[in-house]
């Protein structure tokens, strides 16, 4: 049994338990499939939006596939997110990431 369907067989006790949802999304992007990879994605902001650490890595595969309007859209949410539940640290990481796709870097204090 693979690591895929180990996922999938936890996914059948736990359906409702993000981290697996989470799991199973990175190793679709671990394989390169990029349909399975964004409904992943696309189900955890929707099922789970709560799930911060979701956002990070969405936006980063939205980057890699050229859709930087969206990924700016998921960040912001992300930042979001972390910030409603005062994780600094994922919101730092987000809000780095999206000053870099801008093409901001951290002595650039009055991009804002």
């Amino acid at each position: 049994m693979n690591r895929i369907e180990q996922l999938e067989e936890f996914l059948k006790e736990t359906p409702q338990d993000p981290f697996l949802h989470y799991a199973l999304t990175m190793e679709y992007l671990k394989q390169g499939d990029i349909v399975r990879t964004r409904e992943g994605f696309e189900n955890l902001v929707v099922t789970f939006p709560n799930y911060v650490g979701t956002y990070y890595h969405f936006g980063k595969f939205l980057e890699k596939n050229g859709d930087k309007v969206l990924a700016e859209d998921i960040y912001n949410q992300g930042i979001a997110v972390a910030k409603n539940a005062r994780n600094m640290h994922a919101m730092g990481e987000l809000q780095g990431a999206l000053n870099l796709m801008k093409g901001f870097d951290d002595d650039d204090e009055d991009a804002y």
